[in-house]
């Protein structure tokens, strides 16, 4: 995790130029597809993580009543 904190730093001049040179390598026909594509990909991130939290808990509400019954 401690990997990802450079992102704090990004400003907007940053930003700015990061478009810019997207815009300069896939032009602005081929955005809206990478954009799309980008989307989806992390809606389906976010659906297997959401996914794996739902079993674990499952498996912990089952783990939690059998040691009751115990």
């Amino acid at each position: 995790m401690s990997q990802l904190l450079f992102l704090g730093s990004i400003g907007m001049p940053e930003v700015i130029i990061l478009a810019l040179i997207v815009l300069l390598l896939f032009g602005g026909k081929k955005i809206p597809e990478l954009m799309k594509g980008l989307g989806k990909g992390v809606k389906s991130f976010k659906d297997g993580v959401n996914g794996i939290e739902k079993d674990l808990n499952a498996d912990l509400d089952v783990s939690a009543d059998d040691k009751k019954k115990n």
